[in-house]
């Protein structure tokens, strides 16, 4: 398969280099490329100074807007399978070659495949943990498919899924999504990974922005999805 690792990065300067060492070393005959999200910090100079492959971005647009470049960069390019990885340290290189082997080895389509912290169980205490689980029951409820990790970062995309994320709007990289396309015949499979803490930096979703997310959330995977039309993109 012709693979392309994404990596979304907003003032990831203490840890792209990490992440991005580690993907060339383990996985050379993989590609990647860096989306570098109006970073503030010394982002864009360290992946000129390696000279990483960078798509840098002017003006921070989002994880969405960020992850659908990424996406039109992958079907210009005709990839076959996309690779959605944090460039804040908390993906583990080993669960892609994993990832991809679902997808390769199934003898039916998959078009997404999610890691997820709770496969096996043990949602954790706090905000974050709560969060998923009610997302998770809601989007059991709704589409009758459990996903037990909605809010993973870390996915994995068939050549269909590229087309329709990179040229169809509201399709960002979230639970409500996940539900959309869940009802829309779409196949999903998870497989249980560990996750690290951040390496440096704090997540945009404090409290504040935390209770507006899972607001948007709710509404959107119960009432908004029903009104969303999918349509297909034809592979290019």
């Amino acid at each position: 398969m012709k693979v392309l690792i994404i990596i979304p990065a907003h003032n990831e300067a203490e840890s792209i280099e990490k992440v991005v060492d580690e993907l060339i070393n383990r996985y050379p005959q993989y590609d990647y490329v860096i989306v570098n999200d109006g970073s503030r910090d010394s982002t864009e100079n360290i992946c000129r100074i390696r000279d990483y492959n960078v798509i840098n971005l002017r003006i921070n647009i989002g994880l969405a807007g960020a992850m659908q470049t990424g996406f039109k960069y992958a079907s210009e390019r005709n990839y076959d399978a996309v690779m959605q990885y944090d460039g804040d340290g908390q993906h583990q290189a080993e669960y892609i070659s994993k990832m991809l082997d679902v997808m390769k080895s199934s003898n039916r389509c998959i078009d997404i495949v999610i890691g997820s912290r709770y496969l096996n169980g043990g949602y954790k205490k706090g905000m974050r943990g709560i969060g998923s689980l009610i997302l998770s029951k809601l989007i059991q409820v709704t589409t009758g498919r459990k996903i037990t990790d909605p809010t993973s970062g870390m996915r994995l995309f068939n050549r269909n899924m590229i087309n329709e994320f990179a040229y169809n709007m509201n399709y960002g990289p979230e639970p409500d999504t996940i539900a959309y396309l869940l009802n829309n015949a779409v196949n999903i499979e998870e497989i249980q990974v560990t996750m690290n803490l951040r390496i440096t930096g704090e997540t945009y979703l404090n409290a504040a922005r935390a209770l507006k997310y899972m607001t948007h959330m709710i509404l959107s995977i119960i009432f908004i999805q029903w009104f969303r039309r999918r349509d297909k993109i034809s592979q290019r």
